[in-house]
């Protein structure tokens, strides 16, 4: 049976759909918290049709309720995408984040070290390499210079992964995630808010006066890149069974680009609010994947033509846009 965390959420749902796809026994858990609508991660939820599917609620930052659910289930591998997303928010919340992104992968790594599974696959993130010029981001690039306490947890998690593989033999593996989208994707991200503003003839906030590139990565190339990785414990680096990759669409894309490419699965003209930077923010990210290609073959499939006009259809269907 495999755990997945943050099993609601918009990474997590369509990474649980993956894994019962092929076959595999699925245990979910979520907090199902307010940071946004709970009622689309409901909905996620009522969307997963499977007899081996089993869905409980649970909060990872609640140590009691995380070792229960590893007594009750033989669980054999994690996919730990269960954390408090969000750069900007992270600025207003900081105790929200050290709750959720450093005490809950804390219990879950003493839940692993007191439950050995075969492999744990986690979630980080691009954040992580803050300011860096230089591009591509590569995981060998220094990334000791957060500018977002977010980006400053998901780190830390890296380095408690490196800790518990060293002194406790856990198989770990760290996914850097490239501003991931698609269907059933969160309302704070840009294809949500931008989709919504645009049907509602509502100005859309531009930062940096629109001189920014994302690295926009879909969630079914995400998915399957997590399922990869997952079915493959990381060969030991000496005697660490340690590894970090980059997953991302290698290819930067202009957000004005986006938006142009959006507005057009919509149909509309968007009305563009452009603003200064917001702190936390930076201006480009550009993933690497030359490690995840090499060792497991992945590469990414998905053009933001392709994965755009698949979000908008979602969103049109579920909202009855």
């Amino acid at each position: 049976m495999i755990l997945v965390t943050g099993a609601a959420g918009f990474i997590g749902y369509h990474v649980t759909q993956a894994l019962l796809a092929r076959g595999d026994a699925v245990v979910g858990i979520d907090n199902l918290n307010d940071y946004y609508d709970p009622s689309l991660k409901r909905a996620r939820l009522a969307q997963i049709q499977a007899q081996n599917f089993t869905f409980e609620r649970c909060d990872i930052a609640d140590r009691d309720a995380l070792n229960a659910l590893f007594d009750r289930h033989r669980i054999d591998a994690v996919v730990h995408l269960a954390a408090q997303a969000g750069v900007r928010y992270s600025l207003t919340h900081p105790h929200v984040y050290a709750q959720a992104n450093v005490v809950g992968f804390l219990n879950l790594l003493e839940a692993l070290r007191a439950h050995p599974v075969r492999h744990a696959v986690y979630a980080s993130t691009s954040s992580v390499y803050g300011g860096n010029e230089k591009q591509p981001f590569a995981v060998a690039d220094r990334v000791d210079r957060p500018v977002s306490l977010y980006a400053a947890t998901k780190r830390a998690n890296e380095l408690m992964a490196l800790v518990y593989a060293s002194q406790f033999g856990c198989a770990l593996t760290g996914l850097r995630f490239f501003t991931v989208y698609g269907p059933w994707g969160r309302p704070d991200m840009a294809a949500f808010k931008f989709t919504r503003a645009i049907l509602a003839d509502e100005p859309i906030e531009v930062y940096n006066f629109g001189d920014m590139k994302r690295d926009f990565t879909y969630v079914d190339d995400v998915a399957g890149a997590a399922l990869a990785v997952l079915d493959r414990v990381p060969q030991p680096d000496g005697t660490l069974q340690h590894r970090i990759f980059n997953v991302g669409n290698h290819r930067p894309e202009p957000l004005t680009r986006f938006i142009e490419v959006l507005a057009a699965a919509i149909g509309k003209t968007p009305k563009l609010q452009l603003m200064p930077m917001q702190a936390g923010d930076v201006k480009e990210t550009y993933a690497d994947i030359s490690e995840l290609q090499r060792e497991y073959g992945w590469s990414p499939t998905t053009t933001i033509e392709t994965g755009l006009a698949n979000f908008v259809r979602w969103y049109r269907e579920h909202y009855g846009a």
